[in-house]
C-alpha cells in the first residue's frame, strides 16, 4: 500500500461495521480534546480505536540482549531475558481493513517485549504467562504506517515512533504452503525490511489483553491493547538453547537508516515463532491515566 498523505475532514461513517460481539464490551469515549491534524482539520476521535477484519502476520526473533537494552529509553526498562544472552524482537504486520471512523491502512509494529523495573527479570516466562506479570508489555521502537493521519495520531496521542512508509502485504503460494510477505520501503526508496510468515500452522485461539509502552514528553505511557482471533502458529522452541544455523531467508534487512537500526540489534535470522490470522478483531486505547511509571526521564 502506497502512503496516503491526504487527510479528509470528518470521521468515516462506518459504525455499522463493528457489530461483532468483541466490540460490544467497550464503552467508547472521546479524548480530553480533539486532535489537530492540520491548519484546517481537527477530529474528535472515539476510543478505544476499533479494528475489524484485520489480517495479522507476526514474526518473533531472538536478538542480542545488550543491543535490545540500548534501544530502550530508560535502563529500568528491561528486555525479557532469553537464554544465551538474548532478548526478543517482534514484528507484527497488519492490514487494517476496517478502522472505526478512519480509512484503512497498513502498519508494522516493531517491538521489544519488556519488563518495567522488575525486582527480578524472570527469563522467558513473561512471554508465556504475560497475564501473571503486571510489569510486562511491549515497547515500540519503530512503527511504519501508510497513513499520514495515523502517523500524526500515533505521534501526538501516544508518542509512538510512527513514520509514513510504503508497506506492501501480499499472500503468495498455494493453499497448503502459502506465506504472507510484508515489505517496508522508506521515503528514500530503501526496501529496508522484508518478512515472510507462513499462513499455515497449529490453529490456536487467542483472546489477549496486553500493554504497549511508549514515551511522550519525557513520560512513560502504558496503553491497553486487546485482540481476538484464531491464529495459525508455528513454533521453533529449539531456538531457546540453539544459536547459529542456516539462514532460512524469511527475514531480510535492507539499506537505509531503519535498516541500520534493525541490523544493530544482531537479530538471528532463524525465527522463534510465527503467527498468522486472516481475520482478527482488535482495539487500542488511550494511555492509562492511572499509570505511574516507577522512574522519571531527565533531559
Amino acid at each position: 500500500m502506497k502512503p496516503n498523505n491526504i487527510i479528509e475532514p470528518g470521521l468515516l461513517p462506518n459504525e455499522a461495521d463493528f457489530s461483532d460481539e468483541f466490540f460490544q464490551q467497550f464503552t467508547l469515549r472521546n479524548n480530553k480534546q480533539p486532535l489537530k491534524l492540520s491548519d484546517t482539520i481537527t477530529k474528535d476521535y472515539q476510543f478505544p480505536t476499533l479494528y475489524g477484519n484485520v489480517t495479522c502476520a507476526i514474526g518473533v526473533f531472538l536478538c542480542d540482549y545488550d543491543k535490545a537494552q540500548a534501544m530502550l529509553p530508560h535502563p529500568k526498562m528491561k528486555p525479557v531475558a532469553m537464554p544465551k544472552g538474548r532478548a526478543l524482537v517482534t514484528f507484527s504486520c497488519y492490514e487494517y481493513q476496517k478502522v472505526r471512523g478512519v480509512a484503512p491502512y497498513n502498519e508494522i509494529a516493531m517491538t521489544i517485549p519488556v519488563m518495567i523495573d522488575p525486582t527480578i527479570n524472570v527469563p522467558v516466562l513473561p512471554m508465556i504467562m504475560d497475564g501473571l506479570f503486571k510489569k510486562f508489555g511491549y515497547y515500540v521502537f519503530h512503527m511504519p504506517v501508510t497513513s499520514l493521519e495515523n502517523r500524526i495520531r500515533g505521534n501526538d496521542i501516544w508518542g509512538l515512533p510512527k513514520v509514513v512508509d510504503t508497506i506492501d502485504i501480499k499472500v503468495n503460494g498455494g493453499a497448503n504452503n502459502s506465506t504472507s510477505k510484508t515489505i517496508a520501503t522508506d521515503e528514500q526508496g530503501n526496501e529496508y525490511f522484508s518478512l515472510s510468515v507462513p499462513t499455515s500452522g497449529k490453529n490456536t485461539a487467542f483472546d489477549v489483553q496486553s500493554n504497549i509502552y511508549s514515551k511522550l514528553n519525557n513520560k512513560l505511557l502504558q496503553s491497553p491493547t486487546q485482540f481476538k482471533a484464531n491464529f495459525n502458529v508455528t513454533k521453533h522452541m529449539d531456538r531457546l538453547w540453539k544459536t547459529g544455523g542456516d539462514d532460512p531467508g524469511v527475514l531480510t534487512i535492507g539499506k537505509g537508516p531503519y535498516g541500520d537500526m534493525l541490523r544493530n540489534l544482531n537479530i538471528e535470522p532463524q525465527p522463534f515463532q510465527f503467527r498468522y490470522a486472516a481475520h482478527m478483531n482488535a482495539c487500542f486505547d488511550l494511555p492509562n491515566e492511572n499509570y505511574q511509571a516507577p522512574f522519571a526521564f531527565t533531559g
